[in-house]
């Protein structure tokens, strides 16, 4: 099988069960946007080590759940979703968070995004999430986007979450944010 299709060329592209649709289209731009949050997520699984086995496992359940996502955005109201999101799946997301909120030191300021390469990717991630979350709001009336919705919300927590677990796992401190400057 060919990489290559030679069915885009001139600008679309298709949605699950066929129907075509620009390039640019809002489905389109936002499970584009969730697979640019992906390939971030898996930045910092290639930045984590194998001790850290149980988190990576996290992220990349995580990564695939993205998949799924998509599934959901490009397939069209009248049509079945083969991948659905569910409420457990976004369950899952807060109770990792729990755990590792657990481990952490209380916030009582605003941090900077960064920290150990790993944290940085999640941030950034974070960051992709949120504007996938404002592009599928922008046509939620389209397409089934309620489950949707509250896993990209609860995501962003989690990579939030994820980015200061892995500063910890890495014994590297977060930067707080000083308003004075």
């Amino acid at each position: 099988m060919k990489i290559y299709t030679k069915t885009g060329d001139k600008g679309d592209t298709s949605l699950i069960y066929g129907a075509r649709v620009p390039k640019n289209h809002p489905r389109v731009e936002a499970y584009g946007t969730l697979d640019e949050a992906n390939a971030a997520i898996g930045t910092a699984v290639s930045l984590l080590t194998a001790e850290n086995e149980s988190f990576i496992k996290s992220l990349q359940r995580v990564q695939t759940l993205l998949f799924h996502a998509g599934s959901e955005l490009a397939t069209p109201a009248d049509k079945e979703v083969h991948w659905k999101l569910t409420p457990q799946h976004t369950e899952m997301l807060e109770k990792e968070v729990d755990q590792w909120a657990a481990e952490l030191p209380a916030l009582k300021q605003f941090i900077l995004p960064g920290g150990c390469p790993s944290a940085a990717a999640l941030h950034q991630a974070r960051t992709i999430v949120r504007r996938a979350e404002r592009l599928i709001v922008s046509f939620e009336t389209e397409v089934r986007t309620e489950e949707v919705l509250r896993f990209v919300n609860r995501l962003s927590d989690y990579l939030f979450t994820a980015a200061r677990y892995a500063n910890l796992l890495h014994d590297t401190d977060e930067v707080l944010l000083a308003p004075d400057i």
